[in-house]
């Protein structure tokens, strides 16, 4: 590439976020760029026209490795959603202004849906009106609801902390050999799609009974048969742990959550901002058995716990960052990076591009045949996909008694 290239992240962050921008720095210095530019909080802070140089950073391998082990958005991230481009060419023009300002010959964004959407649009707008500069997408969402990608960078970390820490819950809870058990939901992160809820059953194995229930929002949630179940369960175990997601909906299509609070709020690209699914049910329980409850929201913890990462999602997140660079090197554009699983024992993954157009705005499930028929586990099939995504640890770096992390002045 002759020009300067920038990277840019959106939406909400993850453990690994930054080695894709680790992975798009090494590619790009290895070929010779002569700037590297970040991005400061995404599209909305480049439209400010809000730059930082990354070889501030990262000119040499302890700045990429101390990167490696930082948690969340370094460069910041946003959640700012691009206009229809009609009617706001303008906004599009600032863009282009922008680049050519810093002579910015490829824009590289790592995100989730809404970022590739992003991707789609500028790239759509360049390809209208004649406009040289290209635009890539690095994959990237904790929710692993991305399409066509074998799986999301992001997804193995949250997945293995998630597993980790239901076995910790579930050793908690088995400590008190009372006469009446406590019932523990769990509630965690993923929206519609289940697949982080999903991931409570890597917690299963000898040395671990695993969670009792496991609520998708691929299964329509009924009350009365979740009551039922807690009621089943609480009559023969002395300590009961239920994963469910944030996104459980009943039948008339309301989230649950939305039974405690109907005044939900709305994001930019009209999400509503979960929260409060565990608190909700165990009330209920409460209410209705008189049991003991505990609610547990893992919240912004799945997404930020790097100390716990996974060394397989490390390195494809570095891997997908780097390889977006070698394709945007061959004239690419309007393309994401996507995993391509070849193979399970042992495990391989390789990359390929593919068109943002089929990616953008489009939620992957959790595949029906993995769901177990009563609906509240999963079965081999998931743990044979999931597995060797959470493989792998990546020593963080300590001071004073805590990891170290790499900060933006």
């Amino acid at each position: 590439m002759k020009g300067n290239i920038v990277v840019g992240q959106s939406g909400g962050p993850t453990a690994v976020i930054n080695s894709s921008v680790a992975g798009v720095y090494a590619a790009a210095r290895k070929l010779g760029v002569n700037k590297i530019y970040g991005m400061v909080h995404g599209i909305q802070g480049f439209l400010q026209d809000n730059l930082c140089d990354l070889d501030e950073y990262l000119a040499d391998e302890t700045g990429i490795e101390l990167l490696k082990r930082t948690p969340s958005a370094f460069l910041g991230s946003c959640r700012f959603k691009m206009p229809k481009i009609e009617g706001h060419e303008d906004v599009y023009e600032k863009v282009f202004e922008i680049m050519e300002k810093h002579d910015i010959e490829c824009l590289f964004y790592a995100g989730g849906n809404d970022s590739m959407d992003t991707v789609k649009m500028l790239s759509d707008y360049a390809a209208a009106h004649n406009k040289p500069q290209r635009f890539m997408g690095v994959p990237k969402t904790i929710d692993n609801d991305l399409p066509i990608t074998d799986h999301c960078p992001g997804y193995g970390s949250a997945a293995k902390y998630i597993a980790s820490s239901i076995k910790e819950i579930i050793r908690d809870n088995e400590s008190f050999g009372v006469e009446k058990p406590t019932v523990c939901i769990v509630e965690i992160m993923g929206r519609n799609a289940g697949w982080l809820t999903a991931s409570a059953a890597l917690a299963k194995g000898d040395d671990c009974s695993g969670v009792d229930a496991i609520y998708l929002p691929e299964k329509t949630f009924d009350m009365a048969a979740f009551m039922d179940k807690v009621k089943k369960l609480s009559a023969t175990k002395s300590s009961v742990v239920i994963a469910v997601s944030e996104g459980v909906k009943i039948a008339d299509g309301r989230y649950v959550c939305e039974l405690a609070n109907e005044n939900v709020a709305v994001d930019a690209f009209g999400h509503k901002q979960m929260s409060g699914t565990a608190a909700y049910l165990a009330a209920e329980i409460a209410k209705e058995t008189g049991l003991k409850t505990r609610a547990i929201e893992l919240s912004t913890l799945q997404r930020a716990a790097n100390h716990l990462a996974s060394l397989t999602d490390i390195n494809e997140a570095f891997q997908v960052g780097h390889d977006a660079v070698l394709a945007a090197e061959e004239g690419k554009t309007g393309m994401m990076i996507i995993l391509e699983r070849n193979g399970d024992d042992p495990y391989q993954c390789g990359t390929s591009a593919y068109d943002i157009h089929e990616i953008a705005n489009v939620e992957r499930s959790v595949p029906a045949e993995w769901i177990t028929e009563d609906g509240c586990d999963l079965n081999d099939g998931y743990e044979k996909y999931a597995r060797p995504l959470i493989m792998g640890e990546l020593q963080p770096w300590f001071s004073n008694g805590l990891p170290r992390h790499l900060v933006r002045k």
